[in-house]
């Protein structure tokens, strides 16, 4: 069997290519200005406008055929006991190379683009335990709040009565408003579909995700619905091109509070105190339980509610996927990994500080 020159040429490309995007995370400004700011909002809004409209992910598909032309791959390869198995190395990684390039092109270069702190003229530095409690304790008395007003008990747990889909059109609504005071944070097209591939996230321990070949924002639509506003919006920021996670979370965060719906509204609160309660515990055990007996019991139901169904679905191959996507994260510019998502924190406090 010949090699054939196309498959070579792609294979000789990839390192190229590792080596071409190595070169742009060292220029932010550069990415910033002529990929995130200039290529990408064309690129993404092709792509949602294109697929958005299929009622289906059409990214799920996508993953589900390429895992089964893989699989069948080393199937046959394993069953020929290898024979030709320079040629088909060199076919997998052309493939491979297309792949890593289409990513990279369609939005993975976002992970190298300006910190979002910049870009809205926060002054980010270390934050004190004391700055931390006092943000919290204005989350938890909104939280309660919103709370009181859905349920008009505070010992009753919050219901929400929409369906998935419902929400998906909702959560342009808060962009929307989201808009007039962060033009920076504009989203148009929505393509936002539950994933075909829910239970398996689930057993993953995923609430969603962004397919960066397609444009779709996958959401698990079997996770407690409390929740599922800022998961919406999390994976919406991450289409207007903000890939870190703490960006995109605190997008999210933003997105669900400008909404006008109550629920959207609680679900804000309800993230941003689950991160900074997360950290007050890290830093002062005894402050978080002082903090947690301010909040409302029926929210303490809710979170329980929520770790109960995370609970039932734990299996030993969840800690090695998140190993997996941990190491992803680490070689796309965030540090921490997993831990990156706890960075919100930081941007939190500054909008916080910042509010009349």
């Amino acid at each position: 069997m010949k090699i054939q020159k196309k498959h070579l040429l792609l294979t000789v490309f990839l390192p190229v290519q590792i080596f071409l995007v190595q070169l742009a995370s060292k220029n932010p400004e550069f990415i910033e200005t002529y990929y995130s700011n200039g290529i990408y909002p064309y690129i993404s809004s092709f792509f949602r406008i294109l697929l958005g409209w299929i009622p289906f992910s059409v990214g799920d598909v996508l993953i589900a055929f390429l895992l089964f032309i893989f699989v069948r791959a080393l199937y046959l390869l394993i069953k020929n006991r290898f024979k030709n198995f320079l040629h088909k190395f060199i076919y997998f990684t052309a493939i491979l190379s297309i792949i890593y390039g289409c990513f990279y092109l369609f939005w993975g270069l976002n992970y190298y683009r300006k910190p979002l702190a910049d870009n809205l003229e926060y002054q980010q530095k270390k934050y004190t335990t004391v700055q931390l409690k006092k943000v919290t304790v204005t989350i938890v008395k909104k939280l309660n709040d919103y709370h009181f007003k859905i349920t008009k008990n505070d010992t009753v747990k919050v219901t929400n009565p929409y369906q998935q889909k419902e929400m998906y059109a909702m959560a342009v609504l808060g962009y929307k408003n989201l808009e007039t005071d962060f033009p920076q944070l504009k989203y148009q097209y929505k393509s936002v579909k539950s994933s075909l591939m829910s239970l398996l996230q689930t057993y993953n321990g995923t609430s969603g995700y962004l397919n960066p070949l397609t444009g779709e924002a996958q959401v698990n639509d079997r996770v407690p619905k409390t929740s599922y506003p800022t998961t919406i919006c999390h994976e919406m920021a991450h289409q207007i091109g903000y890939a870190a996670e703490n960006e995109a979370n605190f997008v999210g965060f933003l997105a669900a509070n400008y909404n006008d719906n109550i629920y959207f509204k609680y679900a804000s609160y309800r993230m941003a105190f689950a991160y900074c309660i997360s950290e007050v515990r890290k830093r002062n055990p005894d402050l978080s339980k002082e903090l947690w007996n301010t909040v409302n019991k029926g929210i303490s139901k809710d979170f329980r509610t929520s770790y109960l169904f995370w609970q039932a679905y734990k299996n030993p191959f969840e800690p090695i996927v998140k190993k997996g996507y941990n190491a992803y994260l680490k070689a796309n510019k965030q540090e921490k990994g997993i831990e990156s998502y706890n960075y919100v924190v930081d941007l939190l406090i500054s909008y916080f500080e910042k509010l009349p």
